[in-house]
C-alpha cells in the first residue's frame, strides 16, 4: 500500500535522480536569496530554500513561519515554558480549539530549563501529588509535557500550561485515535539516590486536559528506552520504537481493553519469519535490501518491566529482529513508518515500513540514506496530508526537514538557521500537521528551544 494514491511529485518521475539532484544544487547557486549549502534534492519538491533574514528557519518561497512558543516564556498557569521541546502531536479540542501537546526531554538536574524557575519558586503553584517523581524535596524530575491551546485561524496561543511532570527524558511518543498523547520516557533509570521510582515508561495525557494530569505509568507497555508510539485505529494495537544504540526491538502492545492501556495487555517483539534474530542494521553486511519485503511474526516478551534493562537483549536471543536507535514512528493509511537514526552502511539512517496482517504482517526497508546531503540521522517523522513522509533530522551538522515520496525519493522542506553559542545547530523535533492540513508544526529543541508553525502552498491530498 502506498503512502497515498497520488503523489504530487509524479510529474518529475521521468527525470533521473542524478539530473534532479544536480538541478536542485544549481538553483541554490543561481538564486540570489537562496541558501548556499549542500543539500541534495532527488526530486523537485517545494523548490529551493530562501534564507531567513531573522536567521531562525529557512523555507521555500511562499512559505512563512510563526514562533508560537519559546523556552523561558511565561505560561498562562504562572509557570515558565520548559526547555528541550521534543515530540509533539496536534489535536482538535471539543470546543474547536487546536491543541499541541509537546514533550520536554529534561532530567531532574536541568534547573535552568525548569518550568518552576531555577530556584523552584513555582513549585508552590502546583499540587505535589501530581509530580510523578522527585530527586529531592525541592527537585522534581523535570520531564513531562506542556499544552498549547491555539486559535485555529490566527494560531494565537490562548493558553499554555504544564500537563505532565515528574517524568524523565520525555523524548517522543504518539497520538491516539481517541484524543490523547502517549508521552514516552527515553531512559531506564532505576530507583535509587536520584529517583524514587523506576523510569522508562509511557504516560497518557488527554488533549482535553486543563492542567496537570495524574501521572500513571503504563507498565504493561514495557520498560525500556522508549522513543515513539503509533496506534492502529482499527485494533487499538500500539507499536513502539526503542532508542537504544546497537540493539533495539520494534514492539507491539496488544491491550486487554481497546483504548484503555492502563488495563494491561501483551507486549511482543517483531521477528522476521525464517530469519531468527535478524540483524537489520546493515552495518557490516547488507542483510536487507532497500525495497525488500519480509514476512514477520511476533514473539511474546516476558518480565516486561525489565529491572535489569535487558528487554531488547532477551528479545533478540528469543528470535526478535535487531534494530538500532529506533526513533520516529507514525501511523499512515493501514501501515506505519519508523526511523532508525544510525542504520545503514554509512550509519546515516533507515526508514522502515510495517503493514499488519492476519499472520503477523510484513516489513519493508523503505529507505536507507547513503548521502548526508540527501538525509542524515532521520529522527521524528509524520505522514503528511498529501501522503508523503515528513522527516526531521538530528545529525552532526546542518538540520533539515525532509519530504519523502512514496517512491522513497527525498526533497528538502526547511533548514534550522539558528546556531548556538558554539555554532552548533539544534535538532528539529515533533513534526505534525493541524487537523485541516494547512499548518506544519515542529520544535527546534535548543538555543533556546522554539515551537514553530509553518503555512504555505502545501500540496493538496488526492480525493
Amino acid at each position: 500500500m502506498s503512502l497515498s494514491r497520488r503523489n504530487f511529485l509524479q510529474s518529475t518521475a521521468a527525470t533521473s535522480l542524478a539530473f534532479a539532484g544536480l538541478a536542485a544544487c544549481q538553483r541554490q547557486h543561481d538564486t540570489g536569496g537562496a541558501v548556499r549549502q549542500g543539500y541534495l534534492n532527488q526530486v523537485e519538491g517545494l523548490g529551493g530554500l530562501v534564507r531567513d533574514p531573522n536567521e531562525l528557519f529557512d523555507l521555500p518561497e511562499g512559505f512563512t513561519y510563526q514562533v508560537l512558543s519559546q523556552t523561558g516564556d511565561a505560561m498562562t498557569d504562572g509557570l515558565i515554558v520548559p526547555g528541550d521541546p521534543d515530540g509533539m502531536a496536534c489535536f482538535q479540542r471539543a470546543d474547536g480549539k487546536i491543541v499541541l501537546i509537546r514533550n520536554h526531554e529534561l532530567r531532574a538536574n536541568e534547573l535552568d530549563k525548569s518550568p518552576f524557575g531555577p530556584d523552584a519558586e513555582g513549585l508552590a503553584q502546583i499540587e505535589r501529588d501530581r509530580v510523578h517523581d522527585w530527586a529531592s524535596d525541592r527537585e522534581p524530575h523535570l520531564g513531562g509535557t506542556t499544552h498549547l491551546v491555539l486559535d485555529p485561524g490566527t494560531l494565537t496561543v490562548e493558553e499554555q500550561f504544564l500537563s505532565l511532570v515528574g517524568t524523565e527524558v520525555n523524548c517522543a511518543g504518539g497520538p491516539t485515535p481517541w484524543g490523547s498523547w502517549l508521552s514516552c520516557e527515553e531512559t531506564e533509570r532505576n530507583a535509587g539516590q536520584a529517583a524514587g521510582v523506576e523510569h522508562g515508561y509511557v504516560f497518557e495525557v488527554p488533549a482535553e486536559a486543563r492542567g496537570l494530569v495524574e501521572p500513571v505509568p503504563l507498565k504493561a507497555m514495557g520498560r525500556f528506552r522508549h522513543e515513539a508510539v503509533a496506534v492502529d485505529p482499527a485494533t487499538s494495537i500500539a507499536y513502539e520504537t526503542e532508542d537504544r544504540s546497537n540493539r533495539a526491538l520494534f514492539y507491539r502492545f496488544i491491550p486487554n481493553v481497546p483504548e484503555r492501556y492502563a488495563e494491561g495487555g501483551r507486549l511482543q517483539g517483531l521477528a522476521v519469519r525464517g530469519r531468527p534474530s535478524l540483524d537489520t542494521r546493515n552495518w557490516q553486511n547488507r542483510t536487507v535490501r532497500v525495497g525488500e519485503w519480509m514476512e514477520v511474526d511476533w514473539i511474546d516478551l516476558d518480565d516486561v518491566e525489565a529491572p535489569n534493562a535487558d528487554l531488547a537483549d532477551r528479545g533478540v536471543v528469543a528470535g526478535a529482529a535487531q534494530f538500532t536507535r529506533g526513533e520516529g514512528l507514525w501511523w499512515g493509511d493501514g501501515e506505519c513508518y519508523f526511523a532508525c537514526t544510525d542504520g545503514g552502511p554509512r550509519r546515516l539512517g533507515q526508514i522502515w515500513r510495517y503493514q499488519p496482517g492476519e499472520t503477523g504482517g510484513r516489513l519493508q526497508l523503505f529507505f536507507e540514506s547513503d548521502d548526508d546531503a540527501v538525509m542524515e540521522a532521520c529522527d521524528n517523522l509524520c505522514v503528511a496530508p498529501w501522503g508523503d513522509l515528513i522527516v526531521v533530522e538530528d545529525g552532526d551538522a546542518e538540520q533539515y526537514i525532509r519530504g519523502v515520496t512514496p517512491q522513497g525519493e527525498v526533497y528538502t522542506i526547511g533548514r534550522n538557521a539558528a546556531s548556538g553559542p558554539d555554532g552548533d545547530k539544534s535538532e528539529i523535533c515533533g513534526p505534525c500537521f493541524s487537523p485541516d492540513g494547512s499548518t506544519l508544526f515542529f520544535n527546534v529543541q535548543k538555543h533556546p528551544g522554539r515551537t514553530f508553525a509553518v503555512r504555505g502552498p502545501w500540496p493538496q491530498p488526492s480525493l
